[in-house]
């Protein structure tokens, strides 16, 4: 091993401030995508895919701004991703999501081919990446995700929990 290739106090090689390739990086871009829906009123949730340590796609809930049930973070990165790269098929690629996801977004996941699921706060009420239900390992499909939880997971339940409180101080209710 070289100087270069020692580890820092940090973890990180040669003294590297900032490990660009990490899972707390990408899900931090990830988050920058939640802060974006939380402005707009949506649900904060974010999601960036990354292919050969690139981000390729990047994408916020946008429901109730598009009308679209469908519109969730995870559904339109996995749209951007297929287009960015010519092919439905995602096997070497990464989602980074803010919260799990939930039965439609993980259904997507495994038809995409992603290779790896990396989410923030977990779900006990509607998760599918191993909170009510793993649908991303399910053992009789033909495909399943490496699943990685828990990245960043206080930022990412802290914005949810105050878009909520938010929502319930409307007058309306939210």
């Amino acid at each position: 091993m070289t100087p270069d290739d020692a580890l820092d106090a940090n973890g990180l090689p040669g003294g590297a401030l900032f490990d660009l390739t990490s899972d707390h990086h990408f899900m931090g871009e990830a988050l920058r995508q939640a802060g974006k829906a939380y402005q707009a009123e949506e649900v904060p949730i974010g999601a960036v895919i990354v292919h050969g340590g690139r981000i390729i796609a990047r994408a916020y809930n946008q429901v109730e701004l598009l009308k679209d049930a469908t519109a969730h973070a995870e559904m339109l990165a996995i749209t951007q991703a297929e287009s960015a790269l010519g092919d439905w098929r995602l096997n070497e690629c990464v989602l980074y999501v803010t919260k799990e996801p939930c039965p439609m977004c993980a259904g997507a996941a495994v038809h995409a081919r992603l290779g790896r699921v990396v989410f923030g706060a977990s779900d006990p009420k509607g998760g599918c990446a191993g909170g009510v239900l793993n649908l991303l390992q399910f053992p009789s499909f033909n495909h399943r995700c490496e699943v990685t939880s828990g990245v960043r997971e206080a930022e990412c339940r802290q914005l949810l929990k105050a878009f909520f409180a938010e929502q319930r101080q409307r007058p309306n209710g939210g």
